[in-house]
């Protein structure tokens, strides 16, 4: 028995992440373990601010931009708690 046998790479640690961005502040909205899901919540985000852009614009609030990066499980703020969509127009963003 000297075959070598090759195990992938652990990939645990990596999720993908929904980053919400307003101004030059960027927060994680939500974490997903696969990509897909991740642009599916992007996606979905994305079309609810749309759906309030016309009030967004009407009380001068800026409108999020949303994006998909990976992120390790050790690099989420220990206070972490997902963003809900909307959740800006309560002043919760911030």
């Amino acid at each position: 028995m000297t075959e070598v046998i090759r195990l992938p790479a652990a990939r645990e640690d990596t999720l993908w992440a929904v980053m919400a961005r307003l101004g030059k502040t960027i927060r994680i909205a939500e974490i997903y373990p696969s990509r897909t899901a991740a642009l599916a919540d992007r996606t979905w985000r994305e079309q609810q601010v749309d759906a309030y852009a016309v009030f967004l614009r009407g009380s001068r609030q800026p409108m999020p931009q949303y994006s998909v990066a990976p992120i390790r499980r050790a690099d989420l703020p220990k206070q972490w708690r997902p963003l809900p969509a909307l959740g800006f127009l309560r002043g919760q963003f911030i």
